[in-house]
């Protein structure tokens, strides 16, 4: 797909975040961009997971599909996420047990509807959108353990200029040969795991004959309100205290040695 287009914006996992999926686009908004992309997992984690829906359609979001939207349009029995860890599998399980039960059945509609990735062009660049990885949605791309050897054959392979993905939940980038570029544009749905509690999206720019420009972009929203929506909801402690402090208290597991050392514990 070719689009007119200088810049893009790019969420990550919104995870039921609809508070601070609000104020990012009102960001993007008044920034300006051509288009807005999401790259799956509308659900997971917060609450009321139908109140994401309505803002997609409000700011023409494009969507495509996450592990997660996957297994909540089609009703699976667990989310996918790709947790070995039996406690991080604990936790993953009771968010997705919320979510699929207090997801309308037009959402699951709409998730089952969803592409797996999209591709289009920025002038000389071509750009692929997917949730994990092009060969495995919930596949994890750390920073640390994601050789830049790995990331060039991938993209050669594909045939693409910029490979953008999420589903870690912590942002990074890194240029490539021949002007291509990586892409993990974080997430919106929860601080990432730095003691901080605002949450962050991508801006990709074309400037013609240079490399893309990445921005990660901070948003800051009303952490306090949605941490009382959480426990209204019944949802864990423990998510809670991540959107509170800024510090993941589940998921840990998964994260690299030099990704896990960032962290309080």
């Amino acid at each position: 797909m070719s689009i007119a287009a200088t810049r893009v914006a790019l969420l990550g996992g919104i995870y039921s975040n609809y508070l601070a999926l609000q104020v990012a686009l009102r960001q993007i908004r008044e920034a300006g961009v051509d288009a807005i992309y999401c790259l799956g997992d509308l659900g997971a984690f917060g609450p009321y997971p139908d109140r994401v829906f309505p803002l997609l359609q409000q700011y023409d979001v494009q969507s495509i599909q996450g592990n997660y939207d996957h297994s909540v349009g089609h009703a699976l029995d667990d989310c996918r996420c790709g947790y070995t860890d039996p406690r991080d599998n604990h936790y993953a399980q009771k968010s997705y047990d919320y979510t699929l039960e207090n997801t309308s059945s037009a959402g699951r509609t709409l998730l089952r509807g969803l592409p797996e990735e999209i591709q289009f062009e920025m002038g000389r660049h071509r750009v692929l959108l997917c949730h994990g990885s092009p060969t495995k949605v919930n596949e994890f791309l750390w920073e640390s353990t994601t050789s830049t050897h790995y990331l060039n054959v991938m993209l050669n392979e594909l045939g693409v200029d910029c490979l953008c993905a999420t589903h870690t939940g912590i942002k990074w980038s890194r240029h490539l040969n021949d002007d291509k570029c990586f892409v993990n544009v974080g997430v919106l749905g929860r601080p990432e795991n730095d003691g901080q509690t605002c949450v962050w999206y991508a801006i990709l720019s074309e400037h013609g004959e240079r490399p893309l420009e990445i921005q990660f972009v901070p948003v800051a929203y009303d952490f306090q309100r949605l941490t009382r929506e959480m426990a209204s909801e019944g949802l864990p402690e423990e998510f809670q205290e991540t959107i509170m402090t800024g510090w993941w208290t589940t998921c840990l597991e998964s994260l690299p040695a030099k990704e896990r050392k960032r962290g309080r514990f």
